[in-house]
């Protein structure tokens, strides 16, 4: 009966991936930016501060439109941040948050023309790559600002330092640790970038794409690198300087703002003292917590973040089934490194290798294992994406196709072998396995063994049992490691193991060979030479040559420079080529196309509708947006259109659907309830499946076996999902698919019960603060159906079982109305009159078990009974006639239509460790503090959060007033007092 009742209160607040379309609020000059602009809804919800700063940017340019109002805005409020200090001294910085194509680029030229025409002709401008300049000099140029000069760091000799008395210097963030090798007048970079600013240096320091440098300052135990030092240096040395930082997901992976320390969320006159201190209270507290420390940013006016709209773009999955070839050929291999992990660990015990050897050989190991399984991956979709970029350039499109990576180090490596020529093109999965074989087995040269032993074998002999026994009274050599070693017959017998261990590392290179007749080429220069070659081919990417094949049919190596062009704007001259309609096909990888824009320009002569093809899913849904960022991007004529083509093999078609999912919230798609699909269908997994996902999972080393006893155990990473995601690709096709099914479906489970019990992290919650002080709303939620509302809903329904059913408990009866949504696997769709529409989907045998089919008029009086009576009973008290919390004189809400909320809104980030003690005191267990975003009845959003009844025991614990109404809080920015409303909200 209790788990019966508890199922009433099956309900979820949902996760508020959703976006609001974006205007600027307190500032009204400037044109409408060209596309649409959407921000997020819990950045929406709160206002920025009022704008006081006048800028000086010429009237122009604003009439022009060559800075939109939103570029205007951003301008705006950085130069006004840019005039605020914090408690240290320095001067406070500001954070750009827009995504790719909006337009950050013309963004920081403003700022940098702003601080110009006010006198601050000198500014550093830092990025990722140096291609980026010429976009730089672009954007100056297009908003007016063509006196302003953009010189490359790596162009100026420290002698020449002098000669450049004004404009931006570009540099790339691993410039900042170059050093002279032919002395000159600055050692280092460094100290050249730094007498050029001079010591009272007031001009724009940009840290632009600094989400790509976010390993530059790693925290915890490790080290921080010499260019994460430089990056902080700079700024401890130059104060004065007015700093922007420019990342389109620093606000989302907070380690990312290892170095934003001038933000002032951390140091000095704040709750943390480190960034040390930051990161912990945020990472422990979830993705709620870094979207409330945005929003807090936002509300100080330091922060701003904005998107171009996925509308009007179309987004489609491209299913490309395995052939019977490619499963026998991914099979084989299985089977092969399956014995080379077999081999790589008798070979080490052969070599009593060291625990830190081993350590590395492992690592070399997976790392290999993951890449060769992800070039298998990739290899399975190429004739189809030929397939389709033939058809859509013939349709009068254009095509832009994505890849992560290039292969290029393979190809090097084989045209080393070859002595420099080629008789064919490249495997790059046999290029990864066979480098891991040639480097990293633990059978070392017996040659280079003994002299690294100290043995000579061109004068030592076979010892008789005598000598033997001679040499083992002390006698001791040195060892690797410095170490004595013991002169013994295990010396002599080791040769036995080197030649043991020689012999398995032979048979899996002769193993290989064997297969390598069916792996796949390069996917990079298969792609070209398929698609025309170089002639009809732009290829954006970072290596220096690919390999072709010839007219007369013979296959070579040749380098991608051209006589006329330079290597360092090869890509430049590409990207060009594509945009002026000379090669109608783009090949990009990550690596060349960080800022890079490929969109149908108004401005280019190639406007022809895009189309974004990409073969390798990145597991970031922040990374595909970002690599969608290419094609999607302001003032183009037509949006793009997406395929991602995905294989039958397990994993990737989840991916697919995270990123579906976010671009859907986008405004791109558009689908059915995406419940439909969650049930746990177990039938699959039988008893060979089982026996053979064991073995699966030895061979990739996520079971392990005892030695000598044959006992399983688990490895210590078990639980890492990662591993477990890049691990399960070693498997056979068959069974990787079935047991990433049943592990896709219990993970759909225990999400689903953590949510239920409260302790799942889902960021920003809707169920459906604006100043800097704090608010508590008292929200009155109702969640229930009435009887017109019902009858609505079933008009729409034409399943031959959906309707009104009847449900009977303790002679009492309640009506609910059922929806099919997924007939081939019988699930429907739920709607009660005390709680309205369900979470959970329900099987149509669990229904008719539990339920009766009738007429809507049978239901119609069992329906308004429940509503009416939801109001004020419990679903406790309501099936049992009574409730132990209610017998006790505790508030039970379980069931009730109308559902009481307390939510803490405004500058949650000062009290935070506060309002979690007092969680945890209340709860006593560790429950994640749940943010969400109301919406009310008259329109008013409500973000902050969640309290539930433990407003009184917060009241108490932070003002220690529990009977009188509290002050405002001592550091309130807002002169009104502390308010305490009474809302009554609809679920969104």
């Amino acid at each position: 009966m209790e788990e019966e009742a508890e199922e009433e209160e099956d309900e979820e607040l949902g996760h508020a991936e959703t976006y609001a379309e974006y205007m600027p609020m307190k500032l009204r000059i400037g044109l409408r930016h060209p596309d649409p602009v959407v921000e997020t809804s819990s950045l929406s919800s709160v206002k920025p501060p009022n704008v006081w700063y006048r800028m000086s940017i010429p009237e122009e340019t604003v009439d022009r439109g060559w800075l939109s109002a939103l570029q205007l805005e951003a301008i705006t409020y950085a130069a006004q941040q840019h005039e605020t200090f914090l408690p240290n001294g320095d001067r406070a910085s500001y954070l750009i948050g827009d995504g790719a194509g909006v337009g950050k680029g013309r963004t920081i030229a403003g700022i940098i023309y702003e601080n110009y025409l006010l006198g601050r002709k000198r500014s550093l401008w830092f990025s990722v790559s140096n291609d980026l300049k010429y976009d730089a000099e672009r954007d100056l140029k297009d908003i007016g600002a063509k006196n302003i000069q953009v010189h490359s760091l790596n162009k100026i000799s420290s002698k020449h330092n002098g000669s450049v008395k004004k404009g931006v210097i570009f540099a790339t963030y691993s410039s900042l640790i170059g050093e002279s090798q032919s002395g000159g007048k600055y050692k280092t970079r460094f100290k050249q970038l730094l007498h050029w600013c001079g010591e009272d240096f007031d001009g724009v320091i940009v840290y632009d794409e600094c989400h790509k440098a976010k390993n530059v300052c790693p925290i915890g135990s490790s080290k921080p690198t010499k260019t994460g030092l430089a990056v902080l240096e700079l700024q401890n040395k130059l104060p004065k300087a007015r700093v922007v930082y420019a990342s389109a997901t620093g606000a989302s992976e907070p380690r990312n703002m290892a170095y934003m320390n001038r933000l002032g969320i951390w140091g000095e006159g704040t709750p943390f003292r480190e960034f040390s201190n930051f990161i912990q209270a945020v990472e422990r507290r979830g993705v709620g917590a870094m979207e409330i420390v945005a929003m807090d940013m936002k509300l100080r006016g330091m922060y701003i973040a904005r998107q171009l709209s996925f509308t009007g773009v179309t987004f489609k999955i491209e299913e490309v089934p395995l052939t019977t070839h490619y499963i026998k050929m991914y099979n084989k291999s299985v089977r092969l490194w399956v014995a080379a992990r077999e081999k790589f660990q008798a070979a080490a015990n052969l070599m009593e290798a060291e625990q830190r050897m081993k350590k590395s050989m492992w690592g070399q190991f997976w790392s290999a294992h993951q890449r060769f399984f992800k070039y298998l991956c990739i290899a399975s979709k190429v004739r189809r994406v030929v397939q389709l970029a033939r058809e859509e350039v013939k349709n009068g499109k254009c095509v832009v196709i994505g890849l992560q990576s290039t292969g290029e180090a393979r190809t090097l490596e084989a045209l080393e072998e070859g002595g420099g020529e080629l008789n064919d093109f490249v495997s790059t999965a046999k290029g990864v396995l066979q480098s891991l074989i040639e480097k990293h087995f633990p059978a070392p040269d017996r040659q280079k063994l003994f002299s690294l032993l100290g043995i000579d074998l061109s004068v030592k002999k076979t010892p008789s049992p005598s000598e033997a026994a001679a040499e083992q009274k002390g006698k001791k050599r040195k060892g690797t490691g410095g170490k004595a070693v013991e002169a013994d017959d295990s010396c002599m017998t080791s040769q036995d193991a080197v030649e043991d261990a020689q012999q398995m590392k032979r048979d899996l290179l002769d193993q290989l060979e064997k297969l390598a007749q069916d792996l796949p080429p390069n996917t990079l220069d298969e792609l070209i030479d398929e698609l025309g070659g170089p002639d009809n081919v732009a290829e954006m990417t970072g290596r220096k040559g690919r390999v072709v094949s010839n007219d007369d049919g013979s296959i070579s190596y040749e380098s991608r420079s051209e006589l006329d062009v330079p290597v360092e704007i090869l890509n430049l001259t590409e990207k060009q080529r594509f945009m002026d309609g000379e090669k109608n096909i783009a090949i990009i990888s990550e690596a060349a196309s960080s800022g890079i824009s490929l969109q149908a320009d108004r401005r280019v002569k190639n406007q022809r509708r895009r189309v974004h093809m990409t073969l390798e899913l990145p597991w970031s849904a922040d990374r595909a947006i970002q690599q969608f960022g290419r094609t999607h991007r302001s003032n183009q004529v037509t949006a793009p259109e997406y395929v991602f083509l995905i294989s039958e093999l397990a994993g990737e078609q989840r991916f697919a659907s995270i990123v579906a999912k976010r671009l859907e919230s986008l405004g791109a798609l558009t689908h059915g309830d995406r419940r439909a699909t969650e049930t746990r269908d177990l039938s699959r997994f039988n008893f060979d499946n089982k026996v053979k996902i064991r073995h699966g999972l030895i061979g990739v080393g996520l079971i392990n076996v005892e030695d000598r006893s044959g006992i399983l155990s688990l490895d210590k990473d078990y639980n890492n999902i990662g591993k477990f995601l890049n691990r399960i690709l070693g498997m056979a096709v068959q069974e990787q698919n079935a047991l990433f099914q049943y592990f896709s479906d219990t993970l759909a489970a225990v999400i689903q019960n953590a949510k239920k019990n409260g302790r799942y992290d889902m960021g920003i919650l809707g169920k459906t603060g604006e100043e800097l002080f704090f608010l508590i709303f008292s929200v009155s939620v109702e969640r229930g159906m009435s009887w017109e509302d019902a009858t609505h809903a079933w008009a729409e329904q034409s399943g031959p079982d959906d309707g009104f059913y009847v449900q009977i408990r303790n002679n009492k009866k309640t009506a609910i109305l059922v929806q099919e949504v997924n007939s081939k696997k019988r699930l429907f769709l739920v709607y009660r009159p005390n709680t309205g529409k369900q979470l959970k989907l329900e099987a149509y045998t669990d229904i008719k078990k539990k339920c009766k089919k009738v007429l809507s008029d049978d239901a119609k009086q069992h329906w308004i009974d429940q509503y009416k009576s939801s109001a004020e009973i419990c679903a406790h008290a309501y099936w049992r006639g009574n409730c132990k919390k209610a017998s006790v004189g505790l508030q039970c809400e379980v069931g009730l239509r109308c559902r009481t909320y307390y939510v803490l809104c405004g500058s949650v980030l000062s009290v935070w460790t506060k309002v979690e003690g007092v969680l945890a005191s209340v709860s006593g267990t560790n429950v994640k503090m749940q943010i969400v975003r109301l919406r009310t009845e008259d329109g008013q959003r409500i973000v902050g959060k969640l309290m539930l009844e433990v407003f009184e025991e917060f009241w108490a614990e932070y003002f220690i007033l529990p009977a009188a109404p509290p002050p405002p809080p001592p550091f309130s920015l807002a002169p009104s007092p502390f308010l305490l409303r009474n809302l009554r909200c609809c679920e969104r």
